[in-house]
């Protein structure tokens, strides 16, 4: 059985305002993720995506109901300093906007900024840059300005800062919102790229569907609560219920669903654009046969 990294029960979250408690941003919300998964989450603007990402990171506290990190519940009042800093420094973020996390006037200095703070060796941090480099294909920019980089580069250069601090979860908080297409594409297979050959548990926050659909599974947040939560094939399928929570599904799937309420024998459980091409294809040649 996995091991379970993170766990909450009964999650609920509201923030203080000048009026006194506002109405709750989470209420009562359960979750497990096993380590080494890729999650997605979706929701509308104040769903409570970003809300969930900052109490697992541990940056807000919880209104009521419990987290729990790598099987130790979270106690702020209880704990000491040193013990949130050691969850704290195994939760990694990447935000949206990565010229906010861009320190340093030297690509490597700044990935080696994290670590520098933690204490690691001197030998050990030129270990991670490397790595961290090559991990997100950022190598041979090494000694260049993060600042005259593409967006899509900066924020492979947030990730390889977030890894060099060697983090079991990342967390990446709509981290494509502000990059075209090419960026997104560059950052996502990033992102791939850390679960598949680090092991390193993902949580991808995105508004992007075509995003979500790679993940191993998807949950889907309307105002405040668990709305779905499954496989991307299981959740997309479900159309009705994305769109009544302000969502769309993939363009191939939606697709697909219309030709097959228009009456042709179609799957209606196909993501991406390569499973769509392959189920026309399919259709095309079995009408051919039938001429």
């Amino acid at each position: 059985m996995a091991e379970i990294v993170i766990k909450t029960e009964g999650l609920s979250f509201a923030y203080d305002d000048e009026e006194g408690t506002s109405p709750a941003i989470l209420e009562n919300f359960d979750l497990e993720i096993e380590k080494g998964a890729f999650v997605a989450l979706l929701g509308h603007n104040g769903s409570g995506k970003s809300t969930l990402a900052k109490l697992l990171n541990l940056i807000l506290t919880p209104t009521s109901g419990s987290i729990y990190l790598f099987g130790e519940k979270i106690d702020e009042e209880n704990m000491t300093e040193d013990d949130l800093y050691a969850l704290r420094r195994r939760v990694g973020m990447v935000f949206q906007n990565p010229d906010n996390q861009l320190v340093a006037t030297i690509v490597e200095e700044d990935v080696a900024f994290g670590p520098e703070n933690l204490g690691v060796p001197p030998a050990e941090i030129r270990e991670r840059v490397d790595k961290a480099l090559e991990l997100v294909g950022m190598t041979q920019y090494a000694r260049h300005s993060p600042h005259q980089l593409s967006g899509g580069q900066k924020q492979r250069v947030a990730i390889a800062g977030i890894i060099a601090c060697d983090p079991e979860i990342v967390i990446f908080d709509e981290s494509t919102a502000m990059l075209d297409p090419i960026g997104r594409a560059e950052v996502l297979e990033t992102i791939e790229k850390l679960n598949q050959n680090n092991g390193t548990t993902v949580i991808l926050i995105t508004h992007y569907m075509e995003e979500a659909a790679r993940a191993d599974r998807v949950i889907v947040i309307d105002d405040g609560k668990k709305l779905l939560d499954g496989t991307p094939k299981e959740v997309f399928s479900q159309t009705k219920i994305l769109r009544s929570a302000g969502l769309d599904v993939p363009q191939t799937t939606l697709l697909l669903q219309e030709l097959a309420e228009a009456g042709y024998d179609l799957p209606n459980d196909a993501l991406t654009p390569e499973e769509g091409a392959r189920a026309l294809a399919a259709i095309l040649s079995e009408k051919e046969k039938n001429k």
